[in-house]
């Protein structure tokens, strides 16, 4: 639930303009509180003391359990439906830092609010205790040996989902339309999507304009389904019927082999997803 901002923070509100005190109390997060609370020590006019406030309401954080969510896409679940998606096309190193990005532009998240991570999907089966791993020399629910793919997952509004469609044909080679790392061979690097419903999710036809406009033809997958390279073809999964299963913590926001390196603070935002709750151990070889 959204905590309630401070008597004190409110009587300075209320000196401005108290129609807003009951909507302040209701939708203004403790870290918008403490921003307002030192401007507040620095003097300032009442003017500026709205502004900030109504600033304030546009950028509330909701708590849903236990991940926070911006207001600028979600400030309320029933005004902007959240969905869970995930996109794959070869390594899913570099594929997470390019959502990460769109995240960002086009959703104004930053290192607190951020949901792609890395991840597999797209296989019929699992290993024991549910578990989807990455090659190990224990071979405990190898991915591969299982049928899935990589992807990344996130969750997005469904107004932005379309536009993050279009993000994903634009990490094809725009000429050859494969990956950029076609020398990753094999169904685990084949191009996929998955949609709650998949072909038949209601904004599918928008979906598959994209990818038409790109050179794609978008395919109903049906588990296991062999690599795509060289073929302009993406698969499409029912996430209810082959959901997404987080990869380990150390494939977290990695660097990866077709860029330079990302730089440490990119790097540690594994560490702070961990911290938060937003990734989580998986039961397979990791660091954690």
């Amino acid at each position: 639930s959204i905590m309630k901002v401070t008597g004190s923070i409110l009587a300075l509100v209320a000196a401005v303009d108290p129609s807003i005190v009951v909507a302040l109390s209701q939708r203004t997060p403790p870290a918008t509180v403490k921003a307002i609370s030192e401007k507040v020590m620095q003097t300032m006019s009442r003017r500026s003391l709205l502004s900030m406030m109504l600033t304030g309401l546009a950028t509330t954080v909701a708590v849903n359990g236990g991940a926070t969510t911006p207001a600028s896409y979600a400030a309320d679940d029933s005004e902007q439906k959240l969905t869970n998606v995930y996109f794959g096309v070869g390594c899913f190193w570099h594929i997470q830092h390019e959502f990460v990005a769109a995240e960002r532009e086009l959703l104004g998240r930053d290192d607190h609010t951020l949901t792609s991570k890395t991840g597999y999907a797209g296989g019929k089966n699992v290993g024991s205790e549910g578990r989807v791993c990455y090659h190990n020399f224990s071979g405990i629910a190898d991915y591969g040996k299982l049928g899935h793919g990589e992807v990344v997952g996130m969750t997005l509004p469904d107004a932005s989902i379309v536009d993050f469609s279009k993000v994903y044909f634009d990490l094809f080679n725009p000429t050859t339309k494969n990956r950029v790392d076609p020398q990753d061979r094999g169904a685990e690097y084949r191009s996929l999507i998955g949609l709650p419903g998949g072909t038949k999710h209601t904004l599918y036809p928008d979906i598959e304009a994209a990818a038409t406009e790109a050179g794609f033809t978008l395919r109903e997958g049906s588990g296991n389904d062999p690599d795509t390279l060289g073929k302009a073809l993406v698969w499409v999964y029912d996430t209810a019927k082959f959901p997404f299963h987080q990869a380990e913590v150390y494939h977290q926001y990695h660097d990866d082999f077709q860029s330079p390196a990302y730089g440490k603070k990119y790097n540690n935002l594994a560490n702070v997803a961990l911290e938060e709750g937003r990734i989580v151990g998986t039961g397979c070889p990791d660091r954690v």
